[in-house]
């Protein structure tokens, strides 16, 4: 079953679910099997982390089944480090790191890794801004020589940032303004939070674009581009003393700054139901219920010891991701046999083409619980969220069974196996658990945690957070399609993702 664009309005998120993968009941035995494969070889190589005398952490996990590395920087600034009036320049930034330094011209950077037989490229979130290259192991060195300058000499002329910002808007035109789900996501973030940066879009208000100066965007790197406000990340085949020694040379010589200071914008109590009604040229209406929920905090995933006094809010955090995967996280799960299929249900058969559901765990922002559906042919809106919540109102009442459980459970430890195979995606993971503040290893504890979860705990949640007061409901409400519309044209290639 093919889903609608799952709803940007949550901020980048550990899922499990669909975006985790997922295993009909033949592959299971198929996935446990791996699973046993993955112990039987022994522990994990040993990921090593230290701190440059500048503050810039760096992060080693080897890896030598291929002559190949993943070279990542990460710098923990993203669009929710931005103030009203320059929403975007994140991610601009992003853009203009690639237009050159003192010593590397506009453009030849990409064309220097591409030399070395590597790819590359970038992305900004919200909480985040990452630079990556995967090299052959033999290229290492030349890949953190130009990384390096451009983290700490990035500089252009006012005419490269006139063109680049084009590019942006055409990027926000294409991927925003001609996607109504994009659109209605955006609108709906805009509503679903009030003080959390997390109500503006990564890309940035047009009119914000608009205005954005060249001094705008120097300004944002020189205060957030600190040495240790960033994180060096390196995978593959190559040697912790080896990367030590590369890093040393070519990072530790930047001069060291202070990281500015964040000041908190906690979000307030949501106290009553809010709902936004989109109009857009579309083929079918859509409907996205988005719940205020815990997550997952950094103090409740370090060295055991004396509980956390947030230990509780974690743990009903681990509870919905675990309720989000019984509803929607293998094919065949409870919202696709309600819904799609039409299991169940009163007469008049299905109700939805599609339905899903998924759950924040961590993320320096608050995070979300979000249902979503695309009405079946006959079929309205209202009727897709009533079944959505009918669903979960099911489980409050009735729980889950041991058996649902445990295919959620296997499923996560069998994602967390099969993603080892690749080094892009075990140095993204380690970047992310640092922005987060995270040790290490926090994927093998949040899988021992997981694997506590009980079916009391998930029926607790179902029955806790699904309440009008903490839902923005957004609704997507069709137009007629404009056939003589043209689509945006890029003006030059889109450069890395929103997320």
């Amino acid at each position: 079953m093919k889903h609608p664009m799952r709803n940007p309005v949550k901020p980048q998120v550990f899922l499990i679910g669909r975006a985790a993968g997922h295993f009909s009941g033949a592959l299971l035995p198929v996935a446990l099997a791996l699973i046993g494969t993955a112990a039987q070889a022994g522990p994990p190589p040993q990921v090593e982390q230290f701190t440059l005398a500048n503050g810039m952490t760096v992060i080693v996990k080897p890896d030598h089944r291929a002559p190949t590395v993943a070279h990542m920087l990460w710098v923990r600034v993203g669009a929710m480090d931005e103030v009203d009036g320059t929403s975007g320049v994140a991610h601009t930034l992003e853009h203009m790191m690639f237009k050159g330094t003192p010593k590397v011209k506009a453009g030849e950077f990409s064309r220097r890794v591409a030399a070395l037989g590597g790819q590359e490229n970038a992305f900004t979130g919200r909480d985040n801004t990452g630079y990556y290259q995967q090299i052959p192991a033999s290229r290492l060195e030349d890949v953190m020589r130009l990384e390096s300058d451009r983290f700490a000499h990035n500089q252009w002329p006012d005419d490269e940032f006139k063109r680049e910002i084009e590019v942006v808007k055409e990027e926000r035109r294409m991927r925003t303004e001609e996607s109504p789900h994009a659109m209605l996501y955006e609108q709906a973030a805009a509503i679903t939070f009030l003080a959390s940066p997390y109500r503006r879009p990564i890309v940035g208000w047009m009119s914000d674009l608009d205005a954005m100066t060249p001094a705008d965007v120097r300004s944002f790197y020189q205060r957030w581009y600190v040495p240790a406000n960033a994180a060096l990340v390196v995978a593959g085949d190559v040697e912790v003393a080896q990367v030590k020694k590369l890093a040393e040379k070519y990072y530790g010589g930047i001069p060291a700054r202070p990281v500015p200071e964040r000041k908190p914008r906690t979000e307030p109590a949501q106290a009553g139901m809010r709902s936004l009604d989109f109009k857009a040229p579309a083929s079918q209406a859509y409907v996205s219920m988005a719940f205020k929920v815990p997550k997952v905090e950094a103090a409740d995933l370090q060295a055991s010891g004396a509980a956390s006094p947030t230990a509780s809010a974690s743990r009903e955090a681990l509870a919905l991701t675990v309720l989000a995967a019984v509803l929607d996280g293998y094919s065949g799960a409870r919202l696709e046999r309600a819904l799609v299929q039409g299991q169940g249900q009163s007469a008049g058969g299905r109700v939805a083409d599609s339905a899903g559901a998924s759950s924040g765990l961590l993320g320096r922002g608050p995070q979300l619980f979000t249902l979503d559906g695309v009405p079946a042919e006959g079929k309205t809106t209202q009727q897709v969220a009533d079944a959505l919540r009918q669903q979960v109102a099911l489980v409050a009442r009735e729980g889950v069974s041991e058996a649902e459980l445990q295919r959620v459970k296997t499923q996560w430890v069998a994602s967390e196996t099969y993603k080892l195979d690749s080094v892009f995606s075990q140095a993204r993971e380690l970047g992310s658990n640092w922005v987060q503040g995270l040790p290490l290893d926090a994927s093998t504890r949040l899988i021992a945690q997981l694997r506590t979860i009980t079916a009391p705990e998930v029926q607790a949640v179902a029955a806790k957070y699904f309440s009008d007061d903490q839902m923005t409901q957004a609704t997507l409400l069709p137009q007629p399609m404009d056939p003589n519309r043209k689509p945006s044209k890029a003006v030059a290639p889109m450069r890395g993702d929103l997320h």
